[in-house]
This record gives C-alpha cells, sequence and structure tokens, in this order.
C-alpha cells in the first residue's frame, strides 16, 4: 500500500487547524460570557491538554500498527471511535463544567466550527487516484463536504433567528451524525478485516494506517461530540425558555 506523499501534509494541517479553531472558539466565547480570568486560562489549558494529548495519543497508537487491519484481522478502529464520543457524551450530560463551557459557548460557534467537515473532499480526491472505493469514498466525501459547507449558514440562521432555526440547527446535527455512521459503516464494510462485507478493489485499508487513521479516531469522534454539544445546549436553552414562560404565568 503506497502513501501518497501530500496525504501527510493534508491531514496533520487539516486537523492542526480544527484544534487550532476549536481552542480559539472556546477562548473567545469565555471571553465574551465574562469567565474571570484565572477560570478562563484554566479551562482554555485543561481543553488544550486533553484535545492535544487525545491526538498525540491516537498518533502514537497509529505509528504503533494499533488501528492497521488487513484480511482475517478482527479491526480493533471501533474501540478509537466509540470510547472518546463515550467520554464525551458522558462530560456533555454529567459534568457542570462542561455544562458552564456549552452554555457560554453561543451555538452559532459550535455548528460553525465544523465547517472543516468540507476537507472531507479528500475522500473524493483519494477515490479519483485509485486510492479508495467508491462505496465508501462517495458517501462519506458528499456527506461530509455538505455538512461542512452548511455549517456556517446554519450557525448564521440561528445567530439571526434563533427561534425560527432551532429546527434547522436540530436537523443538521441530526444528518451530520448520520453523515458519520455511514462513513464509518461504509468504511467498516470495505476494510479487509475479518468482516469484510464488500470485496472491492481497492479497499479502504488507507483509512486504517498514518496519516488517514487519525479522520475516524480524532477528527470523527470530535465532529460527533460537537454534535451532541450543540443537541444539549438546544434542549437545556429550550427547557429555560419553558420554565421562564411557566414562571412568567405563575
Amino acid at each position: 500500500m503506497t502513501i501518497p506523499t501530500y496525504l501527510p501534509y493534508f491531514v496533520f494541517a487539516a486537523t492542526a487547524a480544527t484544534v487550532i479553531a476549536i481552542l480559539y472558539g472556546l477562548n473567545r466565547s469565555l471571553a465574551e460570557a465574562k469567565w474571570q480570568a484565572a477560570d478562563r486560562t484554566r479551562t482554555f489549558r485543561v481543553s488544550a491538554v486533553i484535545l492535544l494529548g487525545w491526538l498525540a495519543l491516537d498518533i502514537a497508537l497509529s505509528a504503533m500498527g494499533a488501528y492497521h487491519v488487513t484480511f482475517g484481522d478482527i479491526p480493533t478502529i471501533q474501540y478509537g471511535i466509540l470510547l472518546p464520543i463515550l467520554v464525551g457524551a458522558l462530560l456533555i450530560w454529567g459534568s457542570e463544567t462542561a455544562r458552564r463551557i456549552i452554555a457560554a459557548v453561543p451555538q452559532q460557534r459550535l455548528v460553525g466550527v465544523q465547517l472543516y467537515r468540507a476537507l472531507g473532499v479528500i475522500f473524493l480526491i483519494l477515490y479519483v487516484t485509485g486510492k479508495l472505493p467508491g462505496q465508501f469514498a462517495w458517501p462519506a466525501g458528499v456527506g461530509d463536504i455538505a455538512i461542512g459547507l452548511s455549517a456556517p449558514f446554519v450557525g448564521l440562521a440561528y445567530a439571526r433567528s434563533p427561534r425560527q432555526a432551532t429546527g434547522l440547527v436540530a436537523a443538521w446535527n441530526a444528518f451530520g451524525i448520520l453523515d458519520l455512521i455511514v462513513a464509518v459503516g461504509s468504511g467498516f464494510m470495505t476494510a479487509p478485516s475479518r468482516f469484510l462485507f464488500l470485496d472491492v478493489q481497492p479497499t479502504s485499508e488507507l483509512i486504517t494506517v498514518l496519516p488517514m487513521v487519525l479522520i475516524p479516531v480524532y477528527l470523527v469522534p470530535l465532529s460527533i461530540v460537537l454534535h451532541l454539544a450543540s443537541l444539549a445546549k438546544l434542549r437545556r436553552e429550550a427547557a429555560e425558555g419553558h420554565g421562564r414562560i411557566a414562571g412568567a404565568r405563575a
């Protein structure tokens, strides 16, 4: 399996830009929410350590071949995908600090940051050059491009009219999660593991090694956690709105 020379530059640059955008947006949001400087600095540092430490761990595991799969192997990449999502979901719904952070970050920023999903165009490039199967590249690439390019417009619609755009944001999040589920599922079905469902050439083996493996084990869970945070914020704001209405009537 030959890895195109441009691929590491693309994936590592895209991943770095994504992390920088998230941390910049977080710091700016906490400042706008008038968090005390000490709390803001501590939260920013802890968030940076989590994001960068997670990335470093994924790179180390990938370099050791922990997620690489060939014909007859039992896949392990699912653990790299599901465990961060589980941890993120537990924090979103169980951590008071996470609740405060989500409350401080504007909804349009939670949505708009996923513009990076448009970088899924790389799947189509790799398909055209014969490195990925169309059964994986087309649904993963087109879905990511659609979600990524629409993110700023959905965020802007919410910023202009939160009430009218609530349904739009919820639907966008649902389609964003569905896109990732389809992409992961098609990746599993075309990977050369013991559970190969589609006999295709080329397979999606490229997705299980560096640098491409960072997409499923880092960017995919990160995207789903952002979707969950956005949905949680919608639900909490709706509950608060109903509470204010009930209080006013009382």
